[in-house]
């Protein structure tokens, strides 16, 4: 039996994370995010850059505790993480100024002085990009590499999706992957354009997904997905 069976057989569930479990949930999404291009632009190199990028998530994770659900797992009943989504509910995507200011320290230590200000233009032309009508947002998806392409990361956003579908609201991502693309289509989003990161910048692939009244219909309570 190799890992990737080894870590499946038992079955998982998907719930919220507890907060103890913050950093297993930063240290996984930073292996999964090892190879992305907007993460490899804005942490280039140095050899502590696995650990700069799960302080980073770290300081997601506080942005998005505030709100219901904000950070959900999907987990083996021994409490191994396999994957991780951080999702904001219709209106509640846009980090207060107050958080931000108090996460100053935090990003300083990630990005360095000097790739702050390129971290702020990000953040920036992601904001002015998003769409002003009321929906679901993914910012972060990660799996563990191990299972990666198991059906773990389309479990995690399946489970808000058939949320979506039963109450008629949409869902928005963006894509830092074009091999990512394929992925999220088989899931209903469409791409909508393209957000080009300023500085010669990686290209992310903004993606919108309306609601499926005919699946919302039938869907029920969000599923619980276990094998």
């Amino acid at each position: 039996m190799n890992a990737r069976t080894a870590l499946l057989s038992a079955g998982y569930g998907i719930r919220c994370a507890g907060r103890a479990e913050a950093g297993a949930v930063a240290a996984l999404l930073a292996r999964a995010f090892a190879d992305d291009p907007v993460m490899a632009w804005l942490v280039p190199g140095p050899a502590d850059r696995e650990q700069r990028i799960a302080r980073w998530f770290r300081c997601a994770q506080r942005q998005q505790r505030p709100r219901t659900g904000g950070v959900r797992v999907a987990a083996t009943g021994d409490g191994r993480l396999l994957g991780a989504a951080l999702w904001s509910a219709p209106g509640r995507w846009r980090t207060s100024t107050v958080r931000e200011l108090a996460a100053m320290p935090s990003y300083v230590r990630v990005f360095g002085p000097g790739g702050l200000g390129r971290a702020a233009e990000v953040q920036n032309t992601m904001h002015e990009a998003h769409p002003d009508v009321p929906h679901w947002y993914l910012p972060t998806l990660g799996c563990d590499p191990a299972v990666q392409g198991a059906g773990v990361g389309s479990a995690l956003v399946r489970q808000q999706l058939a949320a979506c579908d039963r109450l008629g609201q949409s869902a928005y991502l963006e894509s830092s992957k074009a091999t990512n693309v394929p992925f999220y289509e088989g899931l209903g989003f469409r791409v909508t354009g393209e957000i080009r990161l300023p500085g010669d910048g990686p290209t992310l692939w903004p993606m919108w997904r309306e609601a499926d009244p005919a699946t919302g219909s039938a869907a029920g309570a969000p599923p619980r997905y276990d094998g």
